[in-house]
């Protein structure tokens, strides 16, 4: 599937730091019971959520769903979730980098509900205008936007040149 976008934004580790504070300062750390990081790009933010409140329980959900940029496959493909027991009963902060059309989202809070979770989503942003969920979107997001959005920590952004400055692509 291809998708268009207004434009590209490159975002710095100071960006990023801004937005997970945004993130951060809407959060009541004692609402929640652990951390599902979405990777990869979830992985980062959740890390630094978790640093900045505490919450040192951790889980990971391995879900593939972009193949390069603009180009998706059908369905977010899960890799690896946690067990049904680590999710049974808690209340779970589910973090991803972005809601773009929503599907990995969706589909990762809908498998948390399944195993007797009750997630809430937060993003660093969401693309309403992408969004293929109507009257849905994440809990909680630092900021909107509509542009396709490059991480610090996404290769484009030149860091896989060991030793060499970083570019921008």
């Amino acid at each position: 599937m291809e998708q268009s976008y207004s434009s590209k934004q490159f975002l710095s580790w100071q960006d990023i730091t801004a937005l997970v504070s945004s993130l951060v300062g809407r959060l009541n750390p004692r609402d929640y019971d652990c951390i599902l990081a979405v990777t990869r790009g979830g992985m980062i933010p959740a890390c630094l959520i978790s640093e900045a409140t505490d919450l040192r329980d951790i889980l990971t959900a391995a879900v593939m769903f972009y193949t390069r940029e603009g180009q998706t496959l059908q369905e977010p493909h899960f890799l690896q979730f946690p067990g049904d027991a680590l999710l049974l009963g808690k209340r779970v902060l589910i973090v991803d980098d972005v809601w773009d059309s929503g599907k990995t989202a969706v589909a990762v809070r809908e498998r948390v509900k399944l195993a007797g979770g009750k997630p809430t989503l937060a993003v660093l942003h969401y693309k309403p205008k992408m969004n293929r969920f109507p009257g849905d979107g994440p809990d909680l997001y630092a900021a909107e936007t509509d542009a396709w959005i490059v991480y610090p920590w996404d290769p484009a952004q030149g860091w896989t040149s060991l030793g060499q400055p970083p570019r921008q692509a």
